[in-house]
Parts: structure tokens; C-alpha cells; sequence
């Protein structure tokens, strides 16, 4: 079988360090940080879904389907992949595999997805991107079949760490490098005074 991506874009993060409210709709030079990654990665027309919890209307303008966490209460990232998974398995007969991205990282490499899908042609179950020797778990490619388990995994076992569940599988890492680093995410107004800087000169994609 061919194997078929579709996106979900993580926006379920509580912002606590912001303040709370949400990061991804915080103007940075002109324009949401989700418009950023929306137009930074290349999804080259895979379906996409925003997991965002609270009132939808808030996305409307990215014309993007939304859906909240599909557990209650607040279990963390991997709720939302959880969330994506469930949606893609309803709604997306045809992709085999999910994508997981936060929406808090407006470098993010173009290729991302691309190589996160070329990182399972030797037989990986999950693969992560990394850089400079840093993990980021919820950057990932998933299988959809992995639904299942992971929803015992999160409702029957507890778990709230993505490397807790990815522990049980193969997974692999893709390496990225650039300045900034390509996975900086913002979390602090110091960080969006940063990306401001960095924004004013051109990227250095790894």
C-alpha cells in the first residue's frame, strides 16, 4: 500500500509561560505564528486538521477543519495525536500515516514532512526530527494503525510522555540543522523578540 500523509497541527498547548491564550495567533512581523508555519512547510495538498480546544471560531480564517481533544481534560501532546490519529483514521480512508506538528514554531524546515516520510523506507514505525542532538517527539510522522494502542496507552496506562509510547515501537530520528534553529518555538515574549531578529534576515535552512 502506498504510504499517504495527512497533517495535524497541533494548538492545544495551555501557554502558560505566555500568559495563557494562544501562541499561534499572536501577530509576529504582520501575521499569526500559524500563518507562519502554514506558509513556511510544504504540506503539498495533504489533508489538514488543527486539534485546538475551546471555541473553534477563533481558527476560522484559516479554513482549516478543527477538533478538539477527543479525552477529557488537558493529557498533554499526546492527547492531540491521539485526537489526529482518530480523525484521520475517520475521515482520511486513503492516508496510511499522520504528521504531528506544534504550531508555536514559525522556522520550521520546508522538507520537514517530506523527510519525516522518507525516514520509514527502512522499515521504522515512527520517526522524530532532531537538531543539534535535541529530540522533538511531537515533530513525528505516525502510523494511523497505531490509533488503537495509543488510546489504550493514554486511557488505560496513563501515559502522558510521547517518549514513553514511542519507546514501544522502532523509531527514528531525522536530523535538521539551520540558524535559527529550525525548531525553535516560542513560548516566552523574549522568544518573540528573538524571531523578530531573526525574521529581518534571511534563513539558513539545514
Amino acid at each position: 500500500m502506498t504510504r499517504k500523509s495527512a497533517i495535524i497541527l497541533l494548538a492545544g498547548g495551555q501557554a502558560r509561560r505566555m500568559g495563557g491564550g494562544d501562541k499561534n495567533l499572536i501577530e509576529l512581523a504582520g501575521k499569526p505564528v500559524l500563518r507562519h508555519v502554514l506558509d513556511r512547510v510544504d504540506f503539498a495538498n495533504r489533508p489538514i486538521m488543527l486539534n485546538a480546544n475551546g471555541d473553534p471560531a477563533r481558527y476560522a480564517d484559516f479554513g482549516l477543519p478543527v477538533c478538539a481533544d477527543v479525552i477529557d481534560g488537558y493529557a498533554g501532546p499526546l492527547a492531540g495525536i491521539l485526537t489526529g490519529l482518530e480523525w484521520v483514521a475517520a475521515n482520511q480512508a486513503d492516508c496510511t500515516h499522520m504528521v504531528s506538528l506544534a504550531t508555536d514554531a514559525p522556522f520550521l524546515p520546508i522538507d520537514l514532512i517530506a523527510r519525516l516520510e522518507s525516514a520509514l523506507d527502512d522499515g521504522a514505525d515512527i520517526a522524530q526530527a532532531m537538531s543539534y542532538t535535541r529530540r522533538h517527539p511531537v515533530f513525528a510522522i505516525w502510523p494511523v494503525a497505531l490509533a488503537g494502542a495509543l488510546r489504550k496507552a493514554v486511557i488505560d496506562d496513563g501515559l502522558r510522555k510521547i517518549d514513553d509510547f514511542t519507546a514501544r515501537y522502532h523509531c527514528v530520528t531525522v536530523e535538521f540543522a539551520g540558524t535559527p534553529d529550525p525548531f525553535m518555538n516560542l513560548n516566552r515574549p523574549d522568544d518573540f523578540d528573538l524571531a523578530i531578529e531573526f525574521l529581518a534576515k534571511p534563513s539558513q535552512d539545514g
